[in-house]
């Protein structure tokens, strides 16, 4: 039940940041897009587009977290949770999209520079770049503490596809700026940096996303804390094995652990389960831990 209602808890935080980011970025862009058109300003044109592909994005977790949270059935009896690496694995692309879109235009303007004289952008572009900076910065700190908070990690990659759209207007805002000191060449400057700066982003969401798709292990430290933890327990004399796997956002134990061979069969399973419940106790995202008890044998 404590499960179930931590499952619970945590999609309604997932659903409350999404909304959340899905009403902001709509405002943000249509902020943005007036400000570009009435200002004659590309970048910031484009920076309304990246705004309203973050609702997209935000859509894409939406329902990869209510996907990982449904609950086992006959054909999924470990559960749904790699769904979010799924939608993870999404959000790392469409992030990699925009990284590898902002550096193309920034290196053919660079090339262009010389050739093309640019539209000197207005004031309320500053503006508008100032706003969307401040507020994404905010919206990345809010969701990222929450995907900590229930260790979701498609709700990570939102939050860092927040922190792109914020580097995104920075790059905007050096633009406009530059622009309007007769420097237009930092515009695109500044979008090749922070293309290398979203595309690393891309490829740390990936990567996290595929490591807990193939069954890796825990950390080391989290290994440590699990072993203390099972010796602390009275009748346990060792333990032959301990293995973890990540599913997704959430943790599979198997433990072998080591006791004394005159033990009773209802001793034994008494001492497994006070093992198995002091794991998933300690760590509340092992979904399950199964534990093996091996007679101790004299050498």
């Amino acid at each position: 039940m404590d499960s179930e209602n931590r499952q619970v808890q945590d999609t309604s935080v997932a659903m409350r940041v999404s909304v959340s980011s899905i009403i902001i970025n709509t405002a943000l862009s249509l902020l943005k897009l007036l400000a570009g058109i009435f200002s004659h300003s590309g970048a910031m044109i484009s920076d309304a587009v990246h705004s309203a592909s973050d609702v997209f994005s935000t859509f894409v977790v939406i329902v990869g977290v209510q996907m990982a949270k449904k609950k086992p059935d006959n054909e999924h009896p470990y559960g749904h949770e790699r769904m979010e690496c799924v939608a993870s694995v999404i959000l790392a692309v469409l992030l990699a999209a925009t990284g590898v879109g902002i550096g193309i235009s920034g290196v053919k303007k660079i090339f262009a520079a010389g050739t093309e004289s640019l539209a000197v952008p207005g004031v309320p572009a500053i503006v508008a770049a100032a706003i969307s900076i401040v507020v994404k910065e905010i919206m990345f700190r809010y969701t990222k503490i929450a995907a900590k908070k229930i260790n979701s990690g498609a709700l990570m990659a939102d939050a860092w596809h927040h922190r792109s759209d914020a580097l995104s207007s920075v790059g905007s805002l050096i633009g406009v700026v530059g622009a309007r000191l007769g420097l237009p060449v930092l515009d695109p400057i500044a979008s090749v940096v922070i293309c290398v700066f979203i595309i690393k982003a891309a490829v740390d969401i990936f990567r996290d996303a595929v490591e807990k798709m193939v069954d890796k292990s825990c950390p080391d430290e989290i290994v440590e804390e699990m072993t203390e933890v099972i010796l602390s327990i009275d009748g346990v004399l060792g333990i032959d094995e301990l293995k973890t796997r990540l599913f997704g956002s959430r943790i599979y134990v198997e433990a072998e652990i080591r006791m004394d061979a005159g033990k009773t069969l209802v001793e034994a399973h008494t001492t497994a389960e006070e093992v198995h419940h002091a794991i998933e106790a300690h760590f509340p995202n092992v979904k399950h831990c199964m534990v093996h008890v091996n007679p101790a044998t004299e050498n």
